[in-house]
């Protein structure tokens, strides 16, 4: 099949509009739609730092890529990488080496935070975890060192890989939960709360079959190692369930996604930003304590025992 804007071999079928692009024009085709969310979505100016979140995954190496193209010095924003070693055997270590060469090559900084800072590490937080899933701690806790590393490196923003299967997934299941107050959190963020680096998400409308896709026809290298945890994690029901909608009728992630959108106002209307303070720790939260403190907390005692 040939590529419907020249004569080359097509790469791929864009099942929702019918297109079958080569490997120049389907790249053009994921960055001109990124870039358009990058503008949307964030104000930058000379001197601003954009902080990365980069796992080595395929999402967030294409982030990184592409805002690194957009974003030079010629424009006078820096860009710093952040990466997060949650202490999972055989499976971060060779993520964080091909973040590692990246930045290298590309005179990127790289700052690396771990989960020995907080005296655990995922490998020996999934034996005491019981019933919830590995994930629920995980994601605690990274969202924590990240958010308190862009803030130390001085970022005006934090660029995160999610993809539009992501999206589409946290906006179902925070529909099935009636967690209002989430579904209204979920970024890109507009409003900067006192200690939170607002995250924005330049891949927001690529689908993660075309994030995987640009990453191979680009050369980006991405480990495609797979959690052992990964399993365990509720949103796996939710992924099946975006995927065989999709697989019915081609575009429903978008149409999830633009619904949400449209609802976007009316729940940033009717739900106003909760009234933060510090946790004796320096992250924002609602509590007393921040929830990393407390479930740090529950774990250590899970470890020691009775």
């Amino acid at each position: 099949m040939k590529c419907d804007l020249c004569s080359r071999d097509a790469v791929t079928l864009i099942r929702y509009n019918g297109s079958h692009l080569c490997d120049e024009h389907f790249k053009s085709y994921v960055e001109k739609r990124v870039k358009k969310e990058i503008r949307k979505q964030i104000n930058v100016h000379s001197g601003d730092t954009i902080a990365v979140a980069v796992s080595g995954g395929k999402d967030s190496m294409v982030t990184l890529h592409i805002l690194d193209s957009v974003f030079s010095e010629r424009n006078g924003i820096s860009l710093c990488a952040i990466s997060i070693d949650e202490g999972i055997k055989g499976y971060r270590p060779p993520s964080l080496d091909i973040v590692k060469k990246f930045c290298s090559e590309r005179n990127i900084p790289l700052r690396i935070r771990s989960f020995s800072e907080i005296g655990l590490e995922m490998d020996k937080i999934s034996e005491v975890t019981g019933e919830s899933s590995p994930c629920t701690y995980c994601g605690v806790f990274r969202r924590k060192l990240m958010n308190d590393e862009a803030r130390t490196v001085g970022a005006k923003y934090l660029a995160t890989g999610h993809n539009l299967d992501d999206m589409a997934q946290s906006i179902m299941m925070n529909f099935v939960r009636g967690d209002v107050e989430r579904l209204a959190r979920l970024g890109p963020h507009k409003k900067v709360q006192p200690g939170l680096i607002p995250r924005f998400l330049p891949l927001r409308l690529i689908p993660e079959k075309e994030s995987l896709l640009y990453a191979m026809v680009s050369g980006i290298p991405f480990w495609d190692g797979e959690c052992p945890y990964y399993m365990e994690a509720l949103r796996n029901q939710y992924r099946d369930i975006v995927d065989q909608l999709e697989d019915r009728s081609p575009g429903s992630k978008f149409s999830i996604l633009s619904s949400y959108d449209t609802l976007r106002p009316m729940l940033a209307e009717n739900v106003q930003p909760s009234n933060l303070h510090m946790c004796q720790c320096g992250e924002p939260t609602l509590g007393a304590r921040c929830k990393a403190c407390e479930l740090r907390e529950y774990l250590e005692k899970r470890i020691k025992g009775p």
